[in-house]
């Protein structure tokens, strides 16, 4: 290449490099349209890498914000499904309360129309005894006014056949003098005291009558119910709310979770029993060893053979060992548990429509007792015949 050629590129070169600087000027001649071809496609080329880094940026500063929202949403969202669980725990209980609630209606109805029985009956002796006093009474004062009567009517019938007479005769009989004999004197006198009014004798209405509604509602009632709803949690109310006891610490009694034992253990023969679960959400069933553990996380521990349920998912368990997942077709209102100590078989079905569920298979060398477990209520039911 000429000197001549290579001077025409390099002027060529810093006149387009001075272009795509920038320069904002028009163009003042024609010569400044003749471009070299290669740098005319080098400049066409140029501009749209820089627009691509230019949305590249764009997109990945709208992403982070559009990110920042998105975790803001997905806060908020965790924050109404935690509400939204807990309206569904409470509706649940509320279910439940209102169940409970008009069981214990029924039941203190019954009480209230069997007191209200109870009171009739007594008030109704109450009347019969006074009536049965006061009628004793006026039978002895009958009986006495009887007596004086009696006696008075054959001293005038006395007196008046001796009246009755012809004067000779009376007079042959009573003397000539003025004056009674004494004899005839004593036979007219009478000695009988003049009869008492009678007081007391009738029933006394006003004692049986005089405010009976009130005084019968002041039985009933007690000046101060018991809310449930703010009882601790070991704190007992009685079924009418008028009384509490203290559920008091032992070495027997479950600390962590809300769980309960039968009385009576077994280390023989077969036994059975139904469970009422209802709608529940959260229970566990089965049986536990009598060396067990009892306070703090005792699933970790062995001695607990169970099925359990949680939102309508089902699993039996031999702790500490894993549990087994358990299809059911329908949601479990009761559950069934049949204990074979001998055969070391612990096995639950459905009462409903006679279906096994699971079966435990464990050699047990001690007592077990019935376990229960549950964060609202259950009901242990007579085993219904086959």
């Amino acid at each position: 290449m000429s000197s001549l050629q290579q001077q025409r590129r390099s002027g060529s070169s810093e006149g387009l490099g001075a272009l795509f600087k920038g320069t904002s000027a028009a163009p003042t001649g024609r010569g400044s349209n003749r471009q070299p071809s290669g740098h005319k496609s080098e400049a066409l080329t140029s501009r749209p890498q820089l627009a691509a880094v230019s949305v590249a940026s764009l997109a990945t500063t709208k992403e982070e914000q559009l990110r920042i929202k998105l975790e803001s949403l997905q806060k908020k969202l965790k924050v109404f499904e935690e509400a939204k669980l807990s309206c569904d725990e409470t509706a649940k209980h509320v279910k439940t309360q209102t169940q409970h609630t008009e069981k214990q209606i029924k039941e203190e109805f019954e009480k209230l129309h069997q007191f209200l029985q109870d009171e009739e009956a007594a008030r109704m002796a109450a009347l019969r005894e006074e009536e049965e006093q006061k009628s004793q009474m006026m039978k002895e004062k009958i009986k006495k006014m009887s007596r004086a009567i009696s006696s008075l009517s054959k001293k005038i019938r006395a007196i008046e056949e001796k009246m009755g007479a012809d004067d000779i005769t009376f007079l042959q009989t009573h003397g000539s003098a003025a004056a009674l004999t004494p004899e005839c004197y004593s036979r007219a006198q009478c000695t009988l005291q003049d009869p008492e009014r009678v007081s007391g004798a009738l029933i006394n209405v006003a004692k049986h009558l005089d405010n009976l509604k009130v005084k019968v509602w002041k039985r009933m009632i007690a000046p101060v119910t018991l809310d449930p709803n703010t009882a601790h949690p070991h704190l007992i109310l009685s079924e009418d709310l008028t009384s509490v006891r203290v559920v008091k610490n032992n070495p027997q009694r479950f600390d962590k979770y809300a769980s309960v034992l039968g009385s009576e253990g077994f280390n023989s023969g077969t036994h059975c029993w139904d469970v009422e679960v209802g709608e529940s959400p959260l229970w566990c069933m089965g049986v536990m060893t009598e060396s067990a553990r009892r306070k703090g996380d005792f699933t970790s521990r062995s001695g607990l053979w169970c099925v359990a349920c949680n939102d309508d998912a089902y699993i039996a368990c031999a702790t500490p060992q894993l549990c087994t997942r358990l299809t059911v077709k329908q949601k479990l209102q009761r559950i069934r548990v049949q204990l074979d100590w001998d055969r070391g078989k612990v096995s639950f079905s459905d009462p409903d429509n006679n279906t096994h569920l699971h079966t435990l298979k464990h050699t047990f060398t001690e007592r077990v007792f019935p376990y229960f477990f549950t964060n609202s209520s259950l009901r242990i039911l007579s085993v219904s015949p086959q």
